[in-house]
């Protein structure tokens, strides 16, 4: 039996003569190609057990030859690679009918494994996904070329023809809603309404009613009928941000509609069928919330069907320019001077650590383009922007920057506890020290963290890794000042 053969179409001589020895030597037959018109002529003539094609050939898009294979070959494979490793490129060869897609470069073992995988038993190519529609495809909703932007785009490209539930994890400021966007925008309902909503901003007691929706004198004030989210979402997708913040009872309901596929308004008894696809997403640990009690592990195992965790952008510092120019591109079509960068500013940008993560690196770049004097801008500003902002609060175990960052706490505590003593020299202290001290150690935290949201309590709560009604409690109970007006 002849070994199997595989055609290779590149414009690219070094990839062709690359791909064409690692085949060789792993036993398979190669053809290879410069062009599309040859490999098309080497489909029709019936040659090839695989194809693999390039995207930008000089007399065609390789991407539109995989519906005219898969007319004529339907059981003919193929891998799609591409520099061009945008978003974008992986939906639409997924979108097409292509059995996978590599962006370059890649690493020889892993073409060899999907080789192996394509050319593994007659199973027929899945249905190509219908196209996205035009305004969709020239958007780029996530922007980045580092391994670990490529491998969320291939899942979401993956996710494109299936209705699976979604958990999305990552820090602050990563792009969470932006993911959940995506998959919606380019999966099979996307003619249907996205509807977001924040488990963290929103009053426990009334989450039930926010989700479920509530009939007319269900509770005091309700006078009407209300639609929940779960309706709004009829035939589309339900974004759950932050579920980590779910209260228990309402965790409860969610688990019921997931496994029963319907629900009912609260003070309603008429089963109502849930047709949504659910995204959830959190920053939170949601394995150790199980741990403390706090998250119900069916519900968790209900959620993560299909787990994206998204990197912070300390972990792809390759994307910060990239990204950096998206934003003052941005900031220009918004009407801001327009801005650009050059080599200096790109490496004190990569520099740093970036807290605030892809969020953070907005609204510098905006700030920049409304108050930076220089139409290039320099190392110079950049470090002056970011010398001159909030350092970030350290939360739950991060690492202090230096070893000497908790000492200034613990001289305060030392102090306050000998000047109570001192007070007290008949030996009778006052029994409410650690009230005391926890409240001068809270009160300027919370109020840190509400001037680095500018007031915004939702984002304070989230950066506390507090409930937003816990948020509140403290803020009476220690007498914060807040700006009013902000949520």
């Amino acid at each position: 039996m002849n070994p199997p053969t595989i055609l290779i179409a590149d414009d690219d001589r070094s990839i062709r003569t690359v791909l064409t020895q690692a085949l060789g030597r792993s036993g398979y037959q190669v053809r290879s190609t410069s062009n599309a018109a040859t490999l098309w002529r080497w489909v029709e003539e019936g040659e090839g057990d695989l194809v693999i094609t390039d995207v930008v050939m000089p007399d065609e898009n390789g991407l539109d030859l995989i519906p005219r294979i898969r007319r004529i070959r339907p059981d003919l494979r193929v891998i799609v690679m591409s520099a061009q490793s945008t978003l974008m490129t992986a939906v639409k060869a997924a979108q097409r009918g292509a059995f996978e897609y590599l962006p370059k470069p890649f690493d020889l073992q892993e073409l060899l494994n999907v080789v192996g995988r394509a050319l593994a038993g007659p199973v027929p190519m899945p249905p190509a996904a219908p196209a996205a529609p035009r305004d969709t495809e020239e958007k780029l909703p996530l922007i980045g070329r580092s391994p670990a932007m490529q491998e969320i785009y291939r899942t979401i490209a993956r996710l494109t023809n299936a209705d699976l539930t979604v958990m999305i994890n990552g820090e602050s400021g990563t792009g969470k809603e932006l993911v959940a966007r995506a998959l919606h925008d380019y999966g099979r309902r996307r003619g249907g309404a996205f509807v977001a909503i924040n488990m963290a901003a929103i009053p426990r007691e009334l989450i039930e009613s926010e989700l479920f929706g509530h009939e007319r004198g269900a509770f005091t004030g309700a006078t009407n009928r209300n639609q929940g989210r779960f309706e709004q979402a009829n035939g589309g997708t339900l974004f759950l941000d932050e579920i980590g913040d779910m209260p228990p009872e309402a965790q409860t309901r969610l688990l019921r509609v997931l496994q029963e596929g319907e629900f009912t308004t609260v003070g309603g008894r008429q089963p109502i069928r849930a047709n949504v696809r659910i995204i959830a997403a959190t920053h939170r640990d949601l394995r150790q919330s199980i741990r403390q009690g706090v998250f119900r592990e069916d519900l968790f195992y209900r959620l993560n069907v299909v787990p994206i965790r998204l990197p912070s952008l300390r972990e792809r510092t390759e994307d910060v320019a990239d990204l950096a120019r998206h934003f003052l591109d941005r900031a220009r079509a918004d009407g801001l001077p327009a801005k650009s960068l050059d080599q200096s500013a790109v490496d004190a940008l990569r520099a740093y650590r970036w807290p605030g993560n892809v969020r953070e690196l907005e609204n510098l770049m905006r700030r920049l383009a409304a108050l930076c004097p220089d139409e290039v801008i320099g190392a110079g500003s950049i470090q002056s922007e970011l010398t001159d902002s909030e350092p970030p609060v350290q939360m739950g175990n991060a690492p202090a920057e230096s070893s000497g960052a908790a000492e200034p706490l613990a001289r305060a505590v030392e102090r306050h506890i000998k000047q109570f003593l001192a007070a007290h020299r008949d030996g009778m202290a006052p029994s409410d020290i650690y009230d005391r001290v926890l409240a001068e150690v809270e009160r300027p935290l919370i109020q840190m963290t509400l001037a680095a949201t500018r007031g915004n309590q939702i984002k304070a709560a989230a950066m506390l890794g507090l409930n937003r009604n816990t948020l509140r409690k403290k803020i009476r109970d220690l007498e914060i000042p807040v700006v009013r007006g902000i949520a």
